[in-house]
């Protein structure tokens, strides 16, 4: 099979996620407010009150998406400006190298459990720990995060709502000193069923059991753009854009908004596909928290499935 050239990949992934930080129209609903449990989604306001908890761990997993030299998008790690200034006690969660495959020709291809294991321990992260996760761009890198913690079997993550972005927007320090977490052993017991590869989303086309979910902007599904070399959307898939999830903060929507975008059984099976898995993870997200039971990310998502022309796409004409 053959994989669309890397520059033309993150150009596309980068014009989704400029298009995710210019959406939303409602308000949010975050899962803990000032007590002490911790849910799936945490406003400032508990960070903030939970900032010295000794089995905390906060990770900001910020990407960025800038030009490269041969006029393309290139897609660099949030280190740099994460060390300018982040979250007190915040580590840095690398999407670029350490949490990702560097060797497969899919940009942010999954690493083994193994290797995913290894570089979460290295942050502090270990079978007991808490962990909040952040970025800089509406939840998209760190709900990525979030799902890959899921697949290997870790419970006890939750989203800081709004990001980086709500944070500094209530007028919250940020710091440059660098996280000070031993490193720690984590564990995985693998939920293989949270992430769906090419042949399950190929078979779920002619299952109305499974529920496919694009999670790109809607002229991408209507195919009047193409990002990933062909025009299009998965057959028999539904268009829920991660655009619609946030509002204009960056927080995500109330859960009764969001709970109207999906009206199938929340008992059958969903699988959401973006470009590259970023976006769909926040949709992913999204069902999980709202009690969705059988979700799964196509990590391969459109940067797999548009290269080989034996995988269809269908393209609206009205």
């Amino acid at each position: 099979m053959q994989f669309i050239n890397r520059s033309h990949r993150f150009f596309a992934l980068a014009a989704v996620l400029i298009l995710l930080g210019s959406h939303g129209v409602a308000d949010s609903q975050s899962d803990s407010v000032a007590g002490d449990t911790m849910g799936m989604l945490v406003t400032p306001e508990w960070l903030y009150q939970h900032l010295n908890d000794s089995d905390l761990v906060i990770l900001d997993c910020t990407v960025y998406m800038e030009p490269d030299s041969g006029g393309g998008m290139r897609a660099v790690s949030g280190r740099a400006r994460f060390e300018e200034g982040h979250i007190p006690s915040a580590g840095f969660a690398d999407l670029t190298h350490d949490l990702c495959d560097v060797d497969s020709p899919l940009g942010f291809a999954m690493p083994t459990p193994e290797q995913f294991c290894a570089a979460m321990g290295k942050l502090g992260v270990g079978d007991d720990s808490k962990v909040v996760l952040y970025d800089a761009y509406n939840s998209v890198w760190s709900a990525r995060v979030w799902w890959m913690l899921r697949w290997i079997g870790f419970d006890r993550a939750a989203l800081l709502d709004g990001g980086l972005k709500a944070w500094s927007a209530e007028g919250r320090e940020l710091s440059t000193k660098p996280a000070d977490h031993a490193a720690k052993k984590l564990t995985f017991n693998l939920r293989p069923e949270t992430i769906a590869d090419r042949d399950e989303v190929f078979e779920a086309i002619r299952d109305d059991a499974v529920h496919l979910i694009d999670a790109m902007p809607a002229p991408h599904f209507r195919g009047e753009m193409a990002m990933y070399g062909r025009p299009g959307h998965i057959p028999s898939a539904d268009n829920i854009s991660a655009l619609v999830l946030i509002d204009d903060s960056g927080r995500y929507k109330s859960d009764g908004e969001l709970v109207t975008m999906f009206t199938a059984n929340s008992n059958d099976r969903y699988i959401t596909y973006c470009g590259a898995g970023v976006a769909a993870s926040s949709t992913a997200f999204v069902l999980t928290r709202l009690g969705f039971k059988d979700v799964a990310v196509y990590m391969g998502s459109l940067q797999e499935w548009a290269a080989d022309p034996g995988n269809p796409l269908v393209v609206d004409e009205n």
